[in-house]
């Protein structure tokens, strides 16, 4: 079994000195960087790149420069999706974004990890589990999403939050570890201020 393939079904891989690997990441990185460098009133070809990049995009997006990511074939991402200044995404493994979905500045979502126990570690070993974003999601500024965790529908994760479990639908979750504060209800629309 090649080192792709066990990160693609969440084993324990070496990507340090797999060929393939290294060249995928750096295509991706070379994508990211030629992203990177453009005129941010060029966003025809911002869309080329993030589409020759992404494994699957929706019409109506938006990722704003400076952005990176590991492989770019794992990340999908829905109709109307925002990603502001500085959206990381390591994408060992799959990254699902729904649709209608807005990330901060500065946020990160990291599909990698590596063994608690030093010695597996420092030998180069990682593992990658899929992150999901559901629908109609606010993500606020600073905020990381670990490995595995999977965030419900109708949710807003609070600025500078380390969300390391799941969140449910309909929630307001922060902290570092995140957790939900309390449900989205009907109320919140009365709360806006002249709508």
């Amino acid at each position: 079994m090649t080192e792709k393939e066990k990160m693609l079904k969440q084993m324990l891989y070496n990507a340090n000195y797999d060929v393939d690997l290294i060249n995928e990441r750096h295509y991706a990185k070379d994508l990211c960087f030629e992203y990177n460098q453009l005129r941010p009133s060029n966003v025809e070809e911002q869309k080329k790149i993030i589409k020759k990049l992404f494994n699957k995009t929706k019409k109506d997006f938006c990722v704003i420069a400076p952005f990176w990511c590991d492989y770019g074939y794992n990340i999908e991402i829905g109709e109307n999706f925002f990603a502001n200044h500085n959206t990381v995404i390591l994408d060992g493994a799959k990254v699902k974004f729904g649709d209608h979905v807005f990330i901060g500045p500065n946020c990160g979502f990291y599909t990698a990890s590596h063994p608690i126990d030093s010695e597996r570690r420092n030998q180069g070993y990682e593992y990658a589990y899929p992150i999901t974003i559901g629908d109609n999601v606010w993500i606020g500024a600073g905020v990381q999403v670990l490995a595995g965790v999977t965030i419900g529908n109708n949710v807003v994760i609070g600025g500078g939050s380390v969300v390391v479990k799941d969140i449910p639908d309909n929630s307001v979750a922060v902290g570092n570890p995140c957790k939900v504060i309390r449900a989205i209800t009907e109320e919140d629309k009365l709360k806006c201020w002249d709508k």
